[in-house]
């Protein structure tokens, strides 16, 4: 930086000064919370390839991948030069780069090839820190990801598709399946009529003569990535809503009918095309009986839903990192914004939010690779927490994003941040995988229908009790509600569930600055209703330094106690 005076460099009109550095680059996976909880629940031998992705996720070019696959947006093709039907969406070579790296490196079906403990751990760690490049290609990924317990449920069809779904090849052309090197999977659920109610679809399933294959007829209104290779749909059979699988080539090469009728225009998300697909005549294979096809499917959407949760932990801690880096740089009032001591205050409550969600989300993952093992344990305690996790930990996002975003003031107003993209992406990670209500709902029929979900919950909070007389305060107040729960009150039930679940976390396993900070506020009551709100008593050095990397990449001084001691003047904008 400079501080030379504007007009004094050969009749320039202004020199740049006091304005931050690009950020990379940087390692996303320089985090101790992730890589804490990375080690904690089993997956400690995945380090290295963890922190050689987060040093790649840094680097310059794979942050103009992420830029670039936003900025030249996907594009339908519904017919060729001629007049042909062939339904494809073309992408920015950024994209394939980006989801070249994704599946090479086992974020899509990987985990369930490999028999090693922690693997889906291992998985999750990669994507909240491969995430720091655009969370668009996660979409293909995850549905991929998720796709396999699901097809399990019909075993012919799982011994074909499994082991390519299980790939780490990228192969984005389309062609019959089987003879791909690797394929990526996608979800038909939701109609226009409907949306999470999918009971309520129209999309029909006729039988042929063959067995187990059947036509589909119908159009679905939010069907994301349409350049998967096969999809799994839901559809009204003779005997009530099933799941089919639905590829886009058939096996003698022919196209299936899978007709984009457009692309969705969303708000955030723009990397990844959504589209609403028109199926007549459409081949299709039963997955799992007829009339349980939510059943059947509901495996799949276990496991995105921990994607959402992992996706909005990865957002948070990218915009924590992009605000940490341009206060260090930025300087306001005599003192960098480091600094000043409203601005660590902020940071520090941004600090506890992302760190309670990151390790929310690797305890998660924990759940599911052992359940996945056969735990029955955890697998109660991850029907009801991941549910709890999802409702919550998305709901947090879009008030972080904007904090993360006014730390940069008009900076991070302007496209060029980066930070607009990401504030636009976070409502959405409350949306999918259903909506706010549908997960607060779930919750509470979890509890009344599957025994052994909120035993499992209070067994959990039961590991740090004694540690925190705020935490225990909580459990008991949610003791009380969970009696007394009503659809009416639900979103305030799931609420205590999160926060005392997330704060039994950082009992056990963060600094006591970290859990001391959290238990006061979101139990204690020692808070505003903003970011920026924490008690004079706070250690915020503690968090910082925690929070944000020790060496900065472009080169400011190492994150430490802040040296402000001029105070600020009143008369003037903070």
């Amino acid at each position: 930086m400079t501080s030379t005076p504007e007009g004094a460099s050969g009749g320039a009109t202004h020199v740049v000064f006091n304005q931050a550095p690009p950020l990379a680059p940087y390692d996303a996976s320089d985090d101790r919370a992730l890589l804490e909880g990375l080690r904690r629940e089993g997956a400690g031998w995945a380090e290295e390839g963890v922190r050689r992705l987060g040093r790649r996720a840094g680097s310059e070019e794979a942050q103009e991948w992420g830029e670039l696959a936003n900025r030249h947006e996907p594009v339908l093709r519904t017919h060729d030069r001629y007049g042909n039907r062939v339904d494809e969406v073309d992408f920015h070579p950024s994209w394939h780069h980006l989801m070249r790296v994704a599946v090479a490196e086992g974020l899509a079906g990987a985990p369930w090839a490999d028999d090693r403990p922690g693997a889906h751990v291992a998985r999750t760690a990669g994507g909240l820190v491969w995430g720091h490049t655009e969370a668009g290609h996660g979409c293909p990924t995850s549905m991929t990801y998720a796709a396999v317990p699901a097809l399990r449920r019909q075993p012919d069809l799982a011994k074909v598709y499994e082991p390519l779904l299980t790939s780490r090849e990228y192969d984005p052309e389309l062609g019959v399946p089987t003879r791909k090197r690797g394929l990526l999977a996608g979800m038909g659920m939701t109609e226009k009529q409907g949306g999470s109610d999918v009971r309520t679809n129209t999309t029909t399933a006729t039988p042929t003569a063959e067995p187990g294959v059947y036509t589909l007829r119908g159009h679905k209104w939010f069907t994301s990535a349409p350049m998967c290779d096969v999809f799994l749909v839901l559809a009204q059979a003779p005997d009530g809503l099933s799941c089919f699988l639905v590829p886009r080539v058939l096996p003698d090469g022919s196209r299936n009918t899978f007709r984009i009728q457009r692309l969705k225009d969303k708000l955030g998300n723009r990397s990844n095309a959504s589209s609403e697909p028109e199926f007549d005549g459409t081949v299709a294979w039963l997955v799992g009986p007829e009339g349980q096809g939510v059943k059947t499917i509901i495996e799949m959407v276990n496991c995105t839903r921990l994607d959402c949760v992992m996706a909005s932990a990865t957002l948070m801690r990218k915009t924590l990192v992009e605000a940490g880096h341009h206060v260090r740089h930025r300087s306001a009032f005599g003192a960098r914004l480091v600094d000043q001591p409203l601005m660590r205050n902020v940071l520090a409550d941004l600090a506890l939010e992302s760190e309670a969600a990151t390790t929310l989300t690797l305890r998660l993952a924990g759940a599911a690779d052992r359940a996945v093992r056969g735990d029955t344990g955890e697998a109660a305690f991850r029907r009801i927490a991941t549910a709890v996790g999802k409702y919550w930990v998305t709901k947090r996002g879009p008030a972080f994003t904007a904090e993360a975003l006014e730390c940069l003031g008009g900076n991070g107003y302007v496209e060029d941040s980066g930070m607009p993209r990401h504030y636009r992406e976070a409502p959405l990670l409350s949306i999918w995988e259903g909506s706010g209500n549908v997960n607060a709902l779930d919750v509470l029929r979890a509890v009344g229908r599957e025994p052994g979900t909120a035993e499992a919950l209070f067994a959990e909070l039961a590991l740090a009790q004694g540690a925190d007389a705020r935490l225990d305060a909580a459990v008991n107040r949610l003791k009380g509600r969970l009696t007394e729960g009503s659809p009416s009150s639900a979103r305030r039930l799931v609420e205590l569930m999160a926060l005392t679940l997330q704060a039994s976390l950082l009992v056990r396993h963060a600094p006591p600055a970290v859990a001391d900070a959290f238990c006061a506020t979101r139990l204690g009551g020692d808070w505003g209703y903003a970011f920026g709100t924490l008690p004079d008593g706070a250690d915020l050095d503690a968090i910082l330094g925690r929070a944000l990397p020790v060496s900065d990449p472009a080169g400011a001084p190492a994150l430490g106690p802040s040296d402000a001691t001029r105070p600020v003047d009143a008369a003037q904008p903070v």
